[in-house]
């Protein structure tokens, strides 16, 4: 675990100091926030390998964090309750909780669920290197053989079509303007304007979705661009 980067957000901070210290003694490197709002700032400045989120905190409560972080980011987010009611731990794992700790709890358990949650991350990181394959809920894109397959059934793209899908897929929730996609899909010297981004997107919605106006998987920011919704 040495070398990874933990956020610790909760509005104790005694269970802060001492989660805090007993990481760092296995090498990590761990921030902490004390609110909700200052746990998204934090989020939103820098990458972390995992979250420990309390569910009571002032400003936003764990919950509403979560729910935030998941529109952007897919980091593994263990919610840490002081309530051992089942209705709070489905809570949070409907909000996109990886996983829960109920409060008060045993420092070594909190490490042993970080271990376990960093082996499934490392397997499935292993797995995704060593196939070409980019592969998002029901969706699977051969990226050797240029297809693309939705349960398993191949859906017929055209070649630039294949190319817009394939760079939202490989960088999931990251918004593109229609003037960056154009670049970097049809190349900078391509004549066309962006209303050519516009027509490929909505043949290629057409294509994979299976209601074009209500799209599962490629979303428009208003005003911004579009990205894929990794499932």
């Amino acid at each position: 675990m040495k070398g990874r980067k933990v956020l610790v957000v909760d509005d104790e901070k005694l269970i802060v100091k001492g989660i805090r210290f007993s990481l760092e003694q296995d090498g990590m490197e761990v921030d902490v926030a004390y609110d909700g709002q200052e746990a998204l700032d934090m989020v939103g400045q820098k990458e972390y390998d995992i979250i420990l989120l309390d569910v009571m905190l002032p400003k936003f409560t764990g919950y509403e964090v979560c729910q935030q972080i998941r529109e952007f980011s897919q980091v593994p987010i263990i919610m840490l309750t002081a309530k051992g009611e089942d209705m709070d731990k489905i809570l949070g794992l409907e909000y996109g909780a990886d996983d829960y700790i109920t409060k008060p709890f045993n420092i070594l358990e909190v490490k042993a669920r970080i271990k376990a949650i960093f082996r499934r991350v490392d397997v499935k990181n292993a797995k995704r290197e060593a196939s070409r394959d980019v592969i998002s809920g029901d969706m699977r894109l051969d990226r050797d053989g240029k297809r693309a397959y939705i349960e398993d059934r191949e859906v017929g793209l055209t070649a630039k079509e294949f190319e817009v899908l394939e760079l939202l897929m490989l960088n999931p929730n990251k918004v593109y303007g229609r003037e960056s996609l154009l670049k970097l899909v049809w190349g900078e010297d391509y004549p066309g304007d962006v209303r050519t981004v516009d027509v490929h997107i909505r043949r290629l919605r057409e294509k994979i979705e299976a209601n074009p106006s209500e799209p599962k998987y490629v979303h428009t920011k208003w005003g911004v661009g579009y990205y894929f919704l990794n499932q």
